[in-house]
């Protein structure tokens, strides 16, 4: 049966086994910290998957949990952040799908462990650019996300970046997070079909999937504690590098 399921997503049955293993671990982050979802999976298996191929998939279990976690996103999010990102991502979201969609697997790897990698050290160095406070620096990162939304699948985690500058409250940031990518996958789901990246085989890899990331997100909002996200979320910070490495180090050595 497991092998059976396998072959229907065109995917050994070891590998099959450490993605459904990958989203379960990616939906319970996801579910507490209200992002990372897409970062934990790239990064995870990047190496199985190519990410032109990833993206769609990832595109398709945000939405999910979009739709799961949707309540709470409209009750405490600052919806002039959400919008100045969704806005921005329009702009940038194309500019990464070409890009990803024009290099080979290999570079394309590459370059989605990068992307991870730097904007995971950044919050990891609490890196905290005075520009980003302001109107301009909200629209610009917009586009930023929707380059890392593009070439890695990985918006959010810009987002993250901008509201830790702002300083909002753990629960604004969470709820700004979950809005963002609940409304960008409309505006994605038009780029995804125009660069023909958005397949059947990645839609049927969701639905499997999708158990497992409900699992986990459902598990990860139970375990959502306002004082507990600093320590929590350097943990995912701290994973992520490691997994970042480790595929960079397959790739290169």
């Amino acid at each position: 049966m497991f092998a059976d399921l396998a072959v229907f997503v065109d995917l050994s049955s070891t590998h099959l086994a450490i993605a459904l293993a990958v989203v379960l671990a990616a939906g319970m982050v996801r579910g507490f910290a209200g992002f990372g979802l897409s970062a934990v999976v790239m990064a995870s298996i990047t190496t199985i998957i190519p990410p032109v191929e990833l993206i769609p998939v990832c595109f398709v279990l945000e939405g999910i949990a979009g739709v799961v976690t949707l309540r709470g996103g409209m009750k405490d999010a600052d919806m002039k952040i959400v919008w100045g990102f969704v806005l921005g991502s329009m702009i940038g979201t194309p500019i990464g799908l070409l890009a990803i969609t024009t290099v080979d697997a290999d570079t394309s790897k590459l370059v989605a462990l990068l992307v991870i990698l730097f904007l995971t050290l950044a919050q990891v160095a609490n890196v905290r650019p005075r520009f980003l406070a302001t109107n301009p620096g909200l629209y610009g990162s917009g586009v930023v996300a929707g380059l890392a939304g593009g070439l890695a699948s990985v918006g959010g985690m810009v987002v993250a970046l901008y509201v830790l500058v702002s300083g909002k409250e753990p629960k604004v940031m969470r709820a700004s997070l979950v809005m963002f990518l609940f409304i960008g996958m409309f505006t994605s789901l038009i780029f995804l079909l125009f660069y023909q990246v958005m397949t059947i085989q990645a839609l049927w890899r969701a639905l499997v999937f999708t158990p497992l990331l409900l699992i986990g997100v459902g598990l990860g909002t139970l375990l959502f504690r306002p004082s507990l996200v600093q320590f929590y979320k350097r943990a995912c910070l701290l994973l992520l590098v490691a997994l970042c490495l480790m595929g960079l180090a397959r790739l290169l050595l």
